[in-house]
């Protein structure tokens, strides 16, 4: 049994229910590499940096934040698919960074994974059947005419036909390899689900089938979600919590209804006016925050403070202090200095650039940069140089 170390860190979670997966201060590094024969550490991607949230049992956390912040990566390292460069996962009493070889296997049963592509998830020279039945088989569950019965009770559950079984990944639609894919999760019983943007390579029509069969599925089986993506409609939908990731860091947690009708941190704030609003209306009277300049690299991020660089609020000391993850409210964490003033709309905007059209803001920070001071773009390795593994895409 692995050492307990939870009581040592404080990490947010709900309020109620049994508390099924906690992550503390996980860290996932890619190192970066230069020379082709003799190769050396020159440098690395931090596509995950000291993160904490827990997940109750039969909830869904979900994950939000733009491409390359780190979510797919935070979903593979939980499952142990990406070895942690540093911290803790504990489902349960168990810390899965401390388990090898069989006794992850098992573990596996606990936990299964949707993948974001239904298209390169499944092997194209397997069968269906042979595609669903293989968790069955690794973990000795079932074998024979049980397994081929269980099959079709997996089909049938995802709503397709069981005699699909025999068919081939090419001769379905995209909608229909994800209930797939699903079902192949389903086969082993988990608890606890990483849905990685599981609806982002569906069409439109397609995608609320199947947030509609995940949450008839959550009601029936008890399961429990992280939920990645980055539409903020399903998020909204599906979700209980959300989490707010900004350039491998945590920058909001809190319940469903708080992160949308009370946003605290800023970049919160500049997402959620992203979404669109079907009313012409609301949507010319409504405030815009339009943010300048890219998403920093995650190979050489700002100091203190991730959106230093882009937030329309930064101080002096948002470039030299780290503001840490408190619960400034009930259930509410949030990682800035100056929420309180934020929320009370108190606080000048220090990087106003411009005033666009009626009710829209162009934002930019006083001081722009990363560490380095360079001018925040990323940084382009030197010849030779190459990164093993990739962060999130």
């Amino acid at each position: 049994m692995a050492t307990d170390l939870r009581a040592d860190a404080e990490t947010p979670a709900n309020g109620g229910g049994a508390e099924l997966l906690r992550v503390e201060h996980l860290k996932m590094y890619f190192p970066i590499t230069q020379g082709i024969i003799l190769q050396r550490q020159v440098g690395a991607v931090r596509a995950v940096d000291d993160i904490n949230f827990a997940i109750k049992k039969g909830e869904t956390l979900g994950l939000v934040g733009e491409s390359g912040c780190g979510k797919s990566t935070t979903g593979r390292a939980i499952l142990q698919l990406y070895k942690p460069t540093g911290g803790h996962v504990f489902f349960g009493d168990q810390d899965l960074t401390t388990l090898k070889g069989g006794d992850m296997r098992r573990m596996r049963r606990e936990m299964q994974m949707i993948f974001q592509d239904p298209y390169a998830s499944l092997n194209p020279r397997m069968t269906v059947g042979s595609i669903i039945g293989e968790p069955l088989e690794i973990h000795k569950l079932a074998k024979g005419r049980a397994k081929q019965e269980r099959v079709q009770e997996l089909l049938r559950t995802v709503g397709l036909n069981p005699y699909f079984a025999n068919r081939y990944p090419h001769e379905f639609s995209g909608g229909q390899r994800q209930r797939i894919g699903i079902a192949r999760a389903l086969a082993v019983e988990p608890q606890f689900i990483v849905c990685d943007e599981p609806i982002s390579a569906l069409d439109v029509s397609i995608q609320a089938q199947i947030i509609n069969l995940l949450e008839e599925l959550q009601g029936r089986l008890g399961l429990t979600y992280l939920f990645i993506a980055h539409d903020l409609a399903v998020v909204r939908h599906i979700s209980d919590r959300v989490a707010v990731m900004y350039v491998g860091k945590i920058v909001e947690i809190t319940d469903r209804t708080s992160v949308f009708e009370n946003p605290l941190h800023p970049y919160t704030r500049a997402l959620l006016t992203a979404i669109p609003i079907p009313d012409p209306v609301l949507e010319k009277k409504r405030t815009r925050i339009i943010l300048q300049g890219d998403v920093p690299s995650p190979a050489n991020p700002p100091p203190a403070c991730r959106f230093n660089t882009r937030c329309p609020y930064a101080e002096e000391n948002c470039r030299t202090d780290e503001p840490a993850l408190n619960e400034v409210k009930p259930g509410h964490w949030v990682a800035c200095h100056y929420w309180d003033e934020i929320e009370r709309g108190s606080k000048r905007l220090t990087g106003l650039a411009e005033i666009g059209r009626t009710g829209e803001l162009t934002a930019t920070p006083e001081v722009s940069g990363t560490a380095d001071g360079s001018n925040g773009s990323t940084t382009v390795p030197p010849s030779g140089t190459r990164t093993n593994g990739a962060a999130e895409r």
